[in-house]
């Protein structure tokens, strides 16, 4: 069985019909539990979230925190890490099962915007590859739920790129599918920005990382430069 894991903050615009997707795409009745992973929200994400079924885990704001306190509280085998603004593949827990039938240990979909841009369509190609580098948060994970404890988890010192660092380390346990069904997530941060402005964004925000820059440094230039920033 498997708990899919969504961290929150300040998600109620987008909450509801992320997790009503979820069950409506769960065709073969694999999901154990939704479990709403929120870190401090002040509108109404939880009370939306627990109507549409999903089971509520607090936690301080950090989505490697809540993400880790999340997978804590799951009972799954597998444990499936989604963001709140994204949609998976129709049958995506029966995809994730075929993987793991398989013998793949973790894996993750390709990605795909709501947007029509011709950019952020490139962009999204190079997810087809199993390059670590291409790996982020927007394309979901799946892990088993051994695994995950036997590398204890997401690294809580991380504020940013939790999401890329922990694929490395999961790696490392067993063979890492690509599956070739897409997740859907939200354009909202290119809108708002601009397409290239906000990949030239995450293009340096990524650079600082591999660079060694500080997480409190990578905070502060995104802070700097996002419009309606929030992490």
């Amino acid at each position: 069985m498997i708990s899919v894991i969504i961290p929150t903050y300040n998600e109620s615009g987008c909450i509801k019909a992320t997790i009503q997707n979820l069950w409506a795409c769960d065709g073969a009745n694999l999901i154990k539990e939704i479990i709403i992973a929120d870190g401090e929200s002040d509108d109404d994400t939880i009370d939306i979230s627990r109507s549409a079924g999903a089971k509520i885990v607090r936690s301080n704001k950090g989505r490697a925190k809540q993400m880790n306190r999340g997978a804590t509280a799951a009972q799954g085998e597998i444990l499936y890490f989604l963001h709140a603004d994204s949609i998976p593949p129709k049958s995506f827990t029966a995809h994730i099962l075929d993987a793991y039938s398989k013998q793949y240990i973790s894996g993750c979909f390709r990605l795909a915007f709501d947007y029509n841009h011709w950019f952020l369509k490139a962009n999204a190609w190079f997810t087809k590859f199993d390059v670590n580098a291409f790996r982020f948060g927007d394309q979901s994970l799946f892990v088993t739920r051994d695994v995950f404890q036997k590398i204890d988890g997401f690294r809580e010192d991380l504020v940013m790129m939790e999401d890329q660092e922990i694929i490395q380390r999961i790696k490392e346990q067993g063979k890492f599918k690509v599956m070739k069904e897409y997740v859907v997530t939200s354009a909202r941060k290119y809108v708002d920005n601009g397409v290239f402005r906000m990949q030239g964004i995450f293009y340096q925000i990524w650079a600082m990382y591999y660079l060694g820059f500080s997480q409190q440094k990578m905070v502060e230039v995104h802070k700097k430069l996002i419009r309606n920033y929030k992490l």
